[in-house]
């Protein structure tokens, strides 16, 4: 299943891309993608159960911020998140453990060309619920490296992670992770030799709270240089929250947080 989904967004990736699609255009993209990344199974209107929020024009299409909320209306058990004009359009797929908090979920991706996104909940109980935004960005894809290559590669894997809060036991608290990563998808250039950068980007992250999951996150080329995301999970007392990375290259990647809550 796996590698006919490959096959199928690699089909999808080489229908003509152009910078100014008009509405039809976009619609028949998507109808395309979500037949094959989720087959006959039906989409529902996505209002009231998830939202789906980025700049309707982009400052930078190589970092482009997205939050994705769940109103809690119905228990979500994964999110995919999809840009339908990049050459890879599933960006992501978040799968739900027990300690998450699935209320809100940010991070940063790169966008090819104006388009419209997708955010698509998955209940428990197998139903899907989209929802969209058009966004004006292009070239985030093949844009140059931000920051030097060979520093980007010696630092790769450090972690930080920050939370907003003074986590109580029981309660959401929301975290910010970084992961240094050049996350090179082969599309961007070297500017010094003009030869491609060999691809390599992050393909999971798997993220635990005291052994309990919080999420499991694939991952593709749409994500951002740097990856940043924002989640919030419940602890149930003091104890690590432990993060594994693994990369296209077989690099895995491990880094515990201590997190000590007050008393409720």
């Amino acid at each position: 299943m796996k590698y006919l989904l490959a096959l199928g967004l690699f089909l999808l990736a080489a229908l003509p891309a152009r910078a100014a699609e008009d509405e039809a255009a976009r619609a028949a993209r998507w109808d395309n993608l979500r037949h094959v990344v989720f087959g006959d199974r039906v989409l529902h209107d996505g209002t009231g159960v998830i939202a789906l929020e980025a700049p309707t024009r982009a400052m930078d299409a190589a970092l482009v911020p997205v939050a994705i909320t769940l109103s809690g209306a119905k228990p979500v058990k994964a999110v995919y998140l999809l840009v339908d004009g990049n050459p890879s359009p599933l960006a992501g797929t978040f799968h739900f453990g027990p300690a998450i908090d699935p209320h809100l979920l940010k991070t940063r991706v790169r966008v090819e060309q104006y388009t419209l996104m997708h955010a698509v909940a998955e209940t428990t109980d197998g139903e899907l619920f989209a929802t969209e935004r058009f966004v004006k960005a292009a070239g985030g894809c093949s844009a140059p490296a931000g920051s030097d290559q060979a520093l980007a590669l010696r630092e790769i894997g450090r972690m930080k992670l920050t939370l907003t809060g003074d986590p109580v036991p029981g309660q959401p608290e929301l975290a910010e992770l970084l992961i240094r990563h050049p996350n090179n998808n082969g599309m961007q250039m070297d500017q010094l030799t003009r030869n491609y950068i060999p691809a390599r980007y992050i393909q999971t992250i798997h993220v635990t709270y005291n052994d309990r999951l919080v999420f499991d996150f694939d991952a593709d080329i749409s994500l951002s240089e740097d990856p940043a995301l924002t989640f919030a999970f419940i602890p149930d007392g003091p104890g690590e929250l432990q993060v594994t990375v693994e990369d296209t290259a077989k690099a895995v990647f491990k880094r515990s947080f201590a997190v000590t809550p007050q008393r409720s």
